[in-house]
């Protein structure tokens, strides 16, 4: 049966189904953020109840364009004629805004409307036709895709260039550069070692090795557990351990040995040794450690969201660099005695693991600072106090050992409380921003729920904090726990977006908000279709 205005006849009992964007303007583009699929544009002409819709194309009125083929192609006059109506309307098509953001608790943004100049070709891609290629300019065709009632289809789109892949490629190479370069200088420094101690330091380095990395599977397995509700894809922790063993360290041992020979060589040993413990360490460490951190911050910006990531960053480069730092005091220790290495493992591998990435975690919550900020003095003064913090920190900790010697073991154990009721705390804190931001993923997913766009149940479980262990147990498995992670990405770009909307900023989460809700709308289909009947 003919359908001349395009529109899809009601059957008895067949559940009608959310219609695909109408016009070509409106097909979701990646990146452009506009208006999901069945859900009209601010300013649209609105359809009265039980009035069927039509399917608007190019400038002319939608009457004018369905049903009258000749009309169409034969009188290009009438198709043009009543442009001036539509281009009418330019203001309320265009949002105030990052295209596809809508603050949680709003109606929806206007979705921009590319309208072509009267009697230009428009720019969009043609629709496609339900068996494959594109429909004939001028006859649009809904795109066809498996639907389940009361879910918007997936409408199929082009992929668009990643935004800031130049800078994640630059960011890349410096990384592979950094850890190249560190890793020679541990070997070098490392050889030096091995020569002037006659050999005996190969072996007492391979009891070091053995005492200082597998307390790491418990060590890194802490903060994977307390990030529970964004957790950071695992090459990233990756990347941020390697930084801190191999560059962080290799960069440091070149700086602190450099200011020990040379304030010992003019001021005595002792004296080289408290500047190097109690000034060039702290800088220099924590400087490289820091510069991993930033590597995050500017290079990955779609994976640093805010504190906690900063603190997670900063909390992996500082185990990679712990670890690597460890074998060497170990390996000393080893050379002394089977007691001082008992001693050694238990002050540094027991009571204070963390003290390095509670140093760190310090630029790290400056630059989890200027990414959630939009005043510029915050985004500069933030990271800059944050290092400085974790300097003054560090120096406090090497400094009284290093300068009372002996005599430091009256005051050791409060000292020692001291620390660990300060590292307690901060694991607190630590705990208290991670609920924080499920708050945030669950305020800026309600008005997804509002759109259709997720269920109420969805969204309990992408903001549950044990979701992904659900997936991993039952039936959802990998695509859920892919669900759970776009879901979170896709309510922390909405809130930096309008963060940086407060500070008429820009911000490239803006850009990853429509690929999202796509990436969203393929997983749902996806787990609708495996669900246990």
């Amino acid at each position: 049966m003919n359908n001349p205005h395009g529109h899809r006849p009601d059957f008895p009992g067949v559940p009608q189904q959310p219609r695909p964007a109408e016009r070509p303007s409106e097909h979701a583009q990646p990146g452009s953020g506009q208006a999901p699929p069945g859900y009209p544009a601010h300013g649209a002409r609105q359809i009265p109840p039980g009035q069927p819709p039509h399917w608007p194309q190019g400038h002319g009125q939608g009457p004018q364009l369905h049903g009258q083929g000749p009309q169409l192609h034969g009188q290009g006059p009438q198709l043009h004629g009543q442009g001036p109506q539509l281009h009418g309307q330019g203001p309320q098509l265009h949002g105030q805004g990052p295209q596809g953001y809508w603050p949680p608790g709003r109606a929806p943004m206007p979705a921009q409307s590319h309208v072509p100049q009267h009697g230009a070709p428009a720019q969009h891609a043609l629709p496609v036709r339900p068996g494959g290629g594109h429909a004939p300019h001028g006859v649009p065709h809904p795109a066809q895709a498996h639907q389940h009632a009361g879910y918007p289809a997936v409408v199929r789109v082009a992929r668009r260039p990643d935004p800031d892949r130049r800078r994640r490629i630059v960011g890349l190479w410096l990384w592979a550069n950094g850890l190249i370069a560190g890793a020679v200088l541990n070997v070098i420094f490392t050889l030096f070692g091995v020569l002037g101690s006659g050999g005996s330091m190969m072996s007492a380095m391979v009891v070091g090795a053995l005492f200082a990395f597998p307390p790491l599977v418990i060590y890194l397995f802490v903060p994977m557990i307390i990030d529970r509700y964004d957790p950071e894809p695992w090459w990233c922790l990756l990347m941020a351990f390697l930084w801190g063993a191999l560059a962080a360290t290799g960069f440091s041992i070149l700086i602190n040995t450099g200011v020990h020979v040379g304030v010992s060589s003019n001021f005595g040993e002792p004296v080289g040794e408290l500047v190097s413990a109690s000034v060039s360490a702290p800088f220099a460490e924590e400087l490289f450690k820091g510069l991993g951190v930033f590597g995050f911050f500017y290079f990955l910006r779609r994976e640093f969201d805010g504190i906690v990531d900063g603190i997670i960053y900063a909390t992996f480069c500082a185990l990679g660099f712990a670890a690597v730092e460890n074998v060497l005091y170990y390996a000393r220790a080893s050379m002394q005695g089977s007691d001082v290495l008992a001693g050694t493992f238990v002050l540094r591998g027991v009571f204070t693991p963390w003290l390095h990435p509670l140093f760190t975690s310090m630029t790290g919550i400056g630059f989890g600072l200027a990414r959630e900020s939009s005043k510029t003095w915050v985004r500069v003064a933030a990271p800059i106090g944050g290092y400085l913090l974790g300097v003054a920190l560090h120096a406090v900790w090497n400094f009284l050992p290093t300068a009372l010697g002996r005599a430091m073991g009256d005051i050791f154990m409060p000292w020692l409380l001291l620390w660990l009721c300060f590292v307690a705390s901060f694991f607190g804190i630590i705990v208290a921003l991670v609920i924080r931001k499920g708050w945030v993923i669950r305020d800026h997913l309600r008005d997804e729920v509002a759109l259709g766009m997720l269920t109420q149940d969805e969204l309990e479980l992408v903001c549950s904090p044990v979701g992904r262990l659900r997936c991993t147990l039952g039936w959802r498995g990998a695509t859920g726990r892919s669900f759970i992670r776009a879901g979170a990405r896709l309510a922390l770009s909405k809130w930096h977006t309008a963060r940086a909307l407060e500070g008429r900023n820009r911000t490239l989460s803006a850009d990853f908000i429509g690929p999202l809700r796509h990436e969203i709308a393929q997983l749902r289909q996806e787990l609708l279709a495996r669900a246990p009947r």
